[in-house]
């Protein structure tokens, strides 16, 4: 399906009711559900699920095989790797519906989560955050952080840039590849020029 202002494979499935920003690309065996909201310059690989009243902000991309669920908020730039995981419900059973209990995730802006992460519900990524391959999320992320392992643990953090970010004693940081400095101060973190 092309629309003047987004393109969907022919396999794709869009259900009545979604907002899909221009220039949006919409691959193979996806299926975009009722009342989301799909920002400008998108980009869903293959087999990806978005439920409904999902929002993605503009220029977010999203690999294959990736479901994103009622609850789930991703900000502009997000990058969600392969086959990742969110969750919206803390403890599921097959026989008790939990619908109006979905707990909610925000990813904020630039963060990327890497192929096979789990994010779990309720536990929000900060803005330019960066969650390993793999990693199991089961607390909240802070703004420009690395995190690894499962659980996850906080290594490092990382530039807006996508490297790592090594602090003088005065907790300042340059970014070389992009020139861009950051402070650390309380355990958090700050681009300021």
């Amino acid at each position: 399906m092309e629309t003047n202002h987004f393109f969907a494979h022919p396999s794709a499935i869009i259900d009545e009711g979604c907002e899909i920003g221009e220039g949006t690309k919409i691959w193979h065996f996806s299926h975009i559900m009722p009342n989301c909201k799909l920002g400008k310059n998108c980009n869903l690989g293959q087999n990806v699920v978005i439920s409904p009243e999902v929002v993605l902000g503009e220029n977010v991309k999203v690999q294959n095989n990736v479901s994103i669920y009622t609850g789930v908020t991703c900000e502009d730039d997000v990058f969600l790797g392969p086959s990742m995981v969110f969750t919206n419900v803390t403890n599921p059973r097959s026989a008790v519906n939990r619908r109006g209990e979905y707990a909610k995730t925000r990813v904020g802006k630039g963060a990327s989560i890497g192929a096979n992460a789990t994010i779990v519900c309720g536990h929000d990524i900060g803005k330019f955050a960066f969650i390993g391959a793999g990693a199991v999320v089961t607390k909240t992320v802070p703004d420009y952080a690395l995190v690894v392992g499962n659980p996850s643990r906080q290594i490092a953090w990382m530039s807006e840039f996508g490297h790592k970010l090594e602090f003088n004693k005065e907790g300042l940081a340059l970014c070389k590849e992009s020139g861009q400095k950051y402070k650390l101060e309380n355990n958090q973190v700050s681009r300021i020029s």
